[in-house]
């Protein structure tokens, strides 16, 4: 018998190089979104609930990364406050008015709402806020696991302008362990995978339109502390996590 861990890392590497073709109209589509918001001053917003949440703070001041981006933060639907409770309170409805007033979201943004199942209160309250705003909304889902899980709620894809679909199975998890019982979550690599995929190709496009696309340099890297200092103090009165 093979190791567990072999099956689990060749089935994600699969699943990854599946997105390069069933992914690249909506990478396309998003990254044209992405770009004309960053072109007129706008920013990046992305938000996510639960382990949803690790996606947002990917992109937030990250080396690489698109300085443009905002991380939209709750302690409470997270998980280092209280894993259970976080669980409880991201299927509470009305929590998400309170949690996005403190971001200035509006028509020159965009917003990235990040859910796997994609039928969470907080998900979609979030994607409901951001099209009432007027911000183009891009959903980071499983369009499979969503269908299987909504029996009659509505889904963030439904409500997204543009829908990138991971293509995680139903429930997550991917390999057999016994049983019905199965191990080894992929849709936190993949998702990462479409954003940063995303927020370089918007990078490629800014550059490509002229002038030096606000991407952060790693610290460790000759010349970072300036570059850094000069995207940090152009974005922190609109960042409330810089």
């Amino acid at each position: 018998m093979g190791l567990l861990s072999d099956t689990y890392l060749a089935d994600l590497a699969a699943r990854l190089t599946a997105l390069r073709a069933s992914a690249a109209a909506s990478i396309d589509r998003a990254a044209a979104a992405m770009t004309a918001a960053v072109q007129r001053d706008g920013l990046v917003y992305i938000f996510g609930s639960g382990h949803s949440h690790m996606l947002a703070e990917e992109a937030h001041f990250r080396a690489g990364g698109l300085a443009a981006t905002v991380p939209i933060l709750s302690g409470a639907t997270m998980l280092h406050e209280g894993a259970s409770v976080g669980t409880a309170l991201e299927r509470l409805p009305g929590l998400m008015v309170a949690v996005m007033a403190r971001y200035p979201l509006g028509p020159s943004d965009v917003l990235v709402v990040v859910s796997t199942s994609g039928v969470n209160a907080a998900p979609v309250e979030a994607a409901d806020i951001g099209r009432a705003r007027g911000a183009t909304v891009i959903a980071i889902t499983s369009a499979a696991y969503s269908a299987a899980a909504a029996q009659g709620r509505r889904r963030i894809a439904d409500i997204a302008d543009i829908v990138l679909d991971t293509d995680a199975p139903a429930g997550d998890a991917s390999v057999s362990v016994a049983g019905d019982l199965r191990a080894g979550p992929v849709s936190t690599v993949l998702g990462a995978a479409l954003l940063n995929a995303t927020l370089a190709e918007t990078a490629r496009r800014l550059a490509a339109a002229g002038g030096a696309p606000p991407v952060y340099i790693s610290a460790n890297m000759p010349g970072a502390a300036d570059h850094n200092a000069e995207l940090v103090t152009r974005y922190r009165p609109r960042n409330p996590h810089l």
